[in-house]
């Protein structure tokens, strides 16, 4: 099919994608685990090799197009640009981290679970190279279907509930982006032949014919909704963010990391990818509703965050705080947010798998995830301890460590969009500071109790991968300019839509 035209997009798509079918072949427990290990260890590999292409043989190695379904105008479409390399990056980071902090746990039919999380990063993998809509609908899908089976299967007691609301949701949102991608795609001009300049097919599926799109203000206004929804739900925001919390709570911690570290970067890059070059005009006439709803979602979150006893609800309003604050950056259309966007979205994937990982070492060890059971675990694990503080420092975002650059960059966008949702933002740095160094005094600090005396401290992989985290929250934190570097392309390209 492909020739010898096999390029780095291919790569990140197919190496998860057959070690994850090989993988359900795989019946030692050890065995799959250790291939999945090595098969994320290589993608991994492929994604860094990504980030040193020089622009001379870029289009080489990172674009690829095959005529998929031709009659119809869809291509197999896959390219990496600045911001597909970040997301990318982090996707591949992101799974060698989730299966190493998590190697000690033990799943009925594990061979099953870590096939279907190797699919879940290849549909990820494919959203974020897709130039294709429909091909960018499929991987959408693709990346949904892995988890909702994970959730079901290997989630909590109430699993089932959980699942089905998120089904719903999502299911929900990418039938209304279905139907805008086949409205603007019945728009969009004829694809002619090079040479004879006769009409190859009346219509085109292909990222650049999007972009090119004529469409009035008021069809852009209601099909700004139909993307925007689906995303919204994706992200989630305010108020599309229910299923959230309970799905949070109800799938395993590593499904959980794959949720909340990478998943959600789907919807806020679906947003910068489709919804700004495509709905320019409705953008600038909707940003003030968006950013309002972010706002008011980073507040309502974050008091909420303050009121929860279950680490991982605590966990999941946390992030849709963060969440809320880079929508209503992007929204404002300013180059010094946008960069900050991009930045953190790397940076809130990083911290909350690392916070994840606390909980989950917490939780497996003592069986309880209720903050008001917990305390002094500090006497019992310092290291642990030492590693949770520098993960909670980088949520309050901290100077110095990795979310201190974006969300002053976020802040300084929004602040020259208007200053009253920056001020109004702003809560939430009090409110993130308060829920998150009361989360840390309440559960490490203070006298342990008869649950918490059986405490110990984390093992050597556990202190390793943790470590990991901790040198890319000081690495962004201190040197963040190769990130700037490979999205300023992209983030002035888009920007031109809106001069």
């Amino acid at each position: 099919m492909f020739g010898n035209s096999i390029t780095i997009p291919h790569l990140l798509i197919f190496i998860p994608v057959i070690a994850g079918l090989v993988t359900f072949f795989i019946k030692s427990e050890s065995g799959a685990k250790t291939w999945s290990l090595l098969a994320a260890f290589i993608t991994l590999g492929v994604s860094a090799a990504s980030l040193v292409y020089s622009k001379n043989n870029e289009l080489n190695g990172l674009t690829f197009n095959y005529e998929w379904l031709k009659h119809i105008g869809a291509s197999f479409a896959v390219s990496l640009d600045g911001t597909g390399r970040l997301l990318t990056f982090l996707t591949a980071v992101s799974f060698p981290i989730i299966f190493i902090a998590t190697y000690k746990n033990s799943y009925k039919s594990s061979n099953v679970f870590y096939g279907l999380m190797l699919l879940s990063q290849a549909g990820l993998m494919g959203v974020f190279v897709a130039s294709d809509a429909l091909l960018f609908y499929f991987f959408w899908e693709l990346a949904l279907v892995p988890v909702y089976f994970l959730c079901s299967r290997w989630g909590g007691e109430r699993r089932i509930q959980a699942t089905f609301k998120f089904f719903v949701y999502t299911f929900a949102g990418s039938l209304l982006m279905l139907i805008g991608i086949i409205y603007v795609y019945l728009h969009t001009s004829p694809v002619l032949d090079p040479n004879t300049h006769a009409i190859v097919v009346e219509h085109s599926f292909s990222m650049s014919y999007f972009h090119g799109v004529l469409l009035s203000p008021s069809q852009q206004n209601w099909l700004f909704w139909l993307f925007f929804i689906a995303f919204a739900v994706k992200m989630p925001i305010f108020p599309f963010h229910t299923w959230q919390p309970d799905t949070y709570e109800q799938s395993p911690t590593a499904v959980t990391m794959v949720l909340s570290g990478v998943m959600v970067k789907m919807g806020l890059f679906g947003v910068i990818r489709w919804i700004l070059p495509v709905f320019p005009q409705a953008v600038i006439k909707f940003d003030n509703v968006v950013i309002g709803l972010s706002v008011v979602g980073m507040i309502y979150a974050s008091l909420i965050a303050i009121k929860q006893d279950d680490l991982k609800r605590f966990a999941a309003y946390s992030s849709i705080a963060h969440i809320g604050l880079m929508c209503a950056a992007i929204f404002t259309a300013k180059s010094i947010a946008l960069e900050g966007v991009m930045v953190q979205m790397f940076n809130h994937g990083i911290n909350i798998i690392g916070l994840w990982i606390v909980i989950g070492l917490i939780e497996k060890q003592l069986g309880v995830r209720k903050i008001s059971q917990l305390g002094g675990v500090a006497h019992r694990a310092p290291v642990l301890t030492i590693m949770l503080v520098v993960i909670a420092f980088a949520n309050i975002a901290l100077p110095l460590t990795n979310a201190f650059v974006g969300e002053f960059m976020m802040f300084t966008g929004l602040f020259q969009f208007n200053i009253w949702y920056t001020v109004f933002a702003g809560i939430s740095i009090i409110l993130a500071a308060v829920y998150t160094l009361n989360m840390v005094q309440k559960v490490f600090f203070g006298e342990n109790n008869d649950l918490t005396a059986s405490m110990t401290d984390i093992s050597l992989n556990e202190k390793f991968i943790l470590v990991v985290v901790l040198v890319l929250i000081f690495f962004v934190g201190v040197y963040p300019q190769p990130f700037f570097d490979l999205t300023k392309d992209s983030i002035a390209l888009l920007l031109t839509r809106f001069k």
